[in-house]
């Protein structure tokens, strides 16, 4: 174990153009459940699918409601070791990055720069709104949620506001995925941590 240890050691040494794709795995031991471990949400929850969200108000008051009660434990999470070494490996090769499943914004609190990552499921900690884009936070929703028992529709444009997430039945980000593909053909050394690889196109 010791030598393959020295041997991870010396690949990341020797390279400067390093990617690292994580998962859900990633976070566990940050207290953040895998979804599709044995405690993890969707053996729980039905899903809300991204047409039934913007289809119906029921929907999404239901897939706030959720957003809403997952907040304690999205909340209290911190980095862990793992997320502090993956930053301690980006922010020393300036030709490395992190592209991530994960929506915890946990590798951001860690130390990464929003240059050198790319969320290809998106971002929880904060909404957006569907149409224009406008981005809004999440503390102020839940105050109006509380009172109304649903989030306001965009100020802007009038437009469906979500948590800028990627959910069951929505389209990939094209730029995400752009820049993933770039990225990943173009490195000298892939690292792929606490992911099953099952997910399609991830």
């Amino acid at each position: 174990m010791v030598k393959q240890y020295q041997d991870l050691y010396s690949l990341i040494e020797a390279c400067e153009k390093i990617v690292i794709f994580t998962g859900a795995g990633i976070s566990t031991e940050s207290g953040i459940p895998d979804f599709r471990g044995p405690s993890g949400f969707w053996k729980t929850n039905k899903p809300v699918y991204f047409q039934d969200f913007v289809s119906s108000q029921e929907a999404r008051r239901i897939a706030w409601e959720r957003k809403f009660n997952a907040e304690k434990t999205f909340n209290k999470a911190t980095p862990n070791e793992g997320h502090l070494a993956i930053a301690h490996i980006i922010n020393r090769k300036n030709g490395s990055h992190l592209i991530t499943q994960n929506i915890d914004n946990l590798h951001q609190d860690s130390g990464v720069s929003s240059r050198q990552i790319t969320e290809i499921h998106g971002n929880a900690s904060y909404a957006k709104c569907l149409s224009c884009q406008k981005r809004y936070e999440l503390a102020s929703l839940k105050k109006y949620f509380i009172k109304q028992g649903i989030v306001p529709n965009c100020m802007v444009c009038g437009g469906l506001i979500k948590t800028a997430t990627i959910s069951f039945g929505q389209p990939m980000p094209e730029g995400e995925m752009r820049i993933s593909y770039q990225k990943s053909i173009s490195c000298e050394f892939f690292i792929s941590i606490g992911t099953s690889l099952q997910v399609y196109p991830a």
